[in-house]
């Protein structure tokens, strides 16, 4: 294989040594201003005025940075796993048992369980490793550089659909407890997010950190009282047969009740936004970063099952007295609850509280997530860099609009069809990492998410997404009989599985770098595995960025690759290498 004679660059400098210390605080500095002839081109004024402002940012469309990762594993863990704190899992849990009996809700949720823990193992690893969001590692995992808009839009969709449904179970609770109608609600419950989601990761992890301990006791104390002083409740709980007319264990009951859990598979996108921020995996570290990494990763969904049984036990618990249509709310479920443990005047403040606690909790992190999603997508076909702030108000515009158009009502169908889509996007990646870069040796190991590395689209997560989404909608339309219908959620999972390797192995996997050579000899990773924190300067922007976030431009010097995002005329990017597919 020949090799692409790009002229070498030499780093600037070495990083020092990253301040380990928990500075939370958000870093409004502006930065230096660009210089217009570092490159000898006029420079792309939407790259050099935003990329001084990407503390305030994010990281957005980039490599979280050494320099700013100054979280230990324990923190970053337990901030990712404080985004979990939403109450839609006792709502799902509740609607699948109220339907289809105990029994097969929970056989729903183990499956479900299962499915999202193995798929996201793979995902939460790479976020960890190499510093990057969920967009990023999908780009070089199958999807080329514009392929995974599609899937950056169907992460965005994720966000402001739980955002709705958290909205709505808040608004409900504010009904319940003050009587302020829900349309009030539904605008109250997206106003609040606004103030605290604009400062990014650093606020979120104070939020969550300090939040964590009193939401896990408003769960566990009524519902550990209820279980020891109405032992009969469990036996209630076990033996409930729900309102489908069916009778024991139904496979078609599980599969139905697994679609609705696995809608929830897009969470590991939000947890790796924040699992980005790891610090580098040391000897020191390892067992920790190996724990925060699982446990915050792919073990959410642990959390997120048990919430969903609880919900089915609650509503067992409350149903007679609230009517099957209540017993959903979490609101109902939990007032029932502390009615038993405290006070009757301490009880629908302290169950508001929780309420509204969790909506917040969950909520800052959708509006956080989603906001990074739209602007990838929308930076990435516009070359225009608008700023996170704005997505973050259009991703609650469109929650507000569903709030008010009552999706809660019809929550599971919106949950079960939006399964499918969800669930082969992250198969798909997770497939690709697992079985094509570790297995066939056909997909690049190390993650690659630059324009001009990579090719606008690749065929093996394309097609094999878009399969596999498309069959498992037609079955769940009933296109192929209803006797297949409630298998939707196995179709989508089986063809993301098969299809992903066999068309990389169909097209050689050629078309996942577009060029193999970045015009930079310094290695991308130092002699630990971590991404090097060598830093060079921006020839556009004039800003100092680490190693895996810069290349060479074709114009000569270096680019970062936001400058190099919203490099309109492409005069930065460099040609196609014709050995890079060979």
């Amino acid at each position: 294989m020949t090799v692409d004679q790009s002229p070498a660059v030499e780093p600037r400098k070495a990083a020092p040594a990253p301040d380990l210390s928990p500075d939370l605080s958000p870093d409004l500095s502006p930065g230096p201003s660009p210089d217009p002839d570092s490159t000898g081109s006029a420079p792309d004024p939407d790259g050099a005025g935003r990329a001084a402002k990407e503390t305030l940012e994010d990281y957005t469309l980039r490599f979280a940075p050494r320099s700013y990762r100054r979280w230990t594993p324990a923190v970053v863990g337990a901030s990712a796993l404080g985004g979990i704190a939403y109450m839609a899992d006792f709502s799902i849990g509740a609607g699948i048992g109220m339907t289809h009996g105990t029994g097969n809700a929970l056989l729903s949720i183990l499956l479900a369980a299962a499915v999202i823990f193995v798929s996201g193992i793979p995902l939460a690893y790479y976020a960890a490793r190499y510093n990057l969001d969920l967009d990023l590692i999908t780009r070089g995992s199958g999807f080329g550089y514009y392929g995974s808009v599609i899937t950056s839009v169907i992460f965005a969709s994720f966000t402001f659909i739980f955002f709705a449904t958290e909205g709505a179970i808040m608004a409900q609770g504010l009904k319940f407890a003050l009587g302020m109608p829900l349309w009030a609600g539904y605008a109250l419950s997206t106003f609040l997010i606004i103030p605290l989601v604009i400062y990014g990761m650093k606020a979120l992890t104070k939020l969550q950190s300090w939040t964590n301990p009193l939401w896990i006791v408003l769960i566990v104390a009524p519902l550990v009282y209820v279980v020891a002083t109405e032992p009969d409740s469990v036996s209630r709980f076990l033996s409930y047969g729900g309102s489908s007319g069916g009778a024991g264990i139904s496979t078609a009951a599980v599969m139905l009740g697994a679609g609705v859990c696995l809608s929830l598979m897009g969470q590991i996108g939000e947890q790796i936004d924040y699992l980005r921020f790891m610090p580098p995996k040391t000897e020191e570290n390892k067992r920790s970063w190996w724990a925060a990494t699982l446990l915050a990763g792919p073990g959410w969904v642990v959390f997120g099952a048990l919430k969903q049984t609880i919900g089915v036990f609650l509503a067992v618990y409350v149903v007679d007295a609230v009517g099957v249509a209540s017993a959903v709310e979490p609101i109902e479920q939990f007032t029932a609850a502390f009615k038993q443990l405290m006070p009757s005047w301490l009880v629908v403040p302290l169950a508001l509280l929780l309420v509204v606690l969790s909506q917040v909790k969950i909520n800052v992190t959708n509006s956080y997530s989603g906001s990074l999603a739209w602007t990838n997508s929308y930076t990435r076909v516009t070359k225009h860099y608008p700023g996170r702030i704005v997505f973050v108000l259009v991703n609650l515009a469109i929650s507000l609009i569903l709030m008010e158009a009552n999706m809660f009502a019809f929550l599971n169908s919106v949950l079960s069809f939006y399964s499918n889509c969800a669930m082969a996007w992250v198969v798909t990646v997770a497939t690709d990492i697992g079985v094509n870069k570790y297995v066939l040796k056909l997909s690049p190991k190390q993650p690659e998410f630059r324009r001009g590395m990579l090719y606008a689209v690749n065929p093996v997560g394309v097609v094999s997404f878009l399969a596999s989404s498309l069959l498992s909608i037609a079955v769940y339309f009933g296109l192929f009989g209803d006797a297949v219908q409630p298998y939707s959620p196995l179709v989508a999972v089986v063809v993301a599985v098969l299809l992903t390797p066999a068309v990389a192995v169909a097209t050689k996997g050629r078309y996942y770098l577009r060029r193999t050579d970045d015009g930079i000899e310094e290695p991308m990773l130092n002699a630990d595995g971590n991404p090097s924190a060598v830093t060079y300067d921006c020839g556009v922007c004039a800003q100092p960025f680490e190693r895996p976030d810069v290349l060479a431009s074709a114009s000569g010097g270096i680019i970062c690759s936001l400058c190099l995002t919203t490099d309109r005329p492409g005069t930065h990017v460099l040609p196609a290498q014709p050995s890079a597919s060979a």
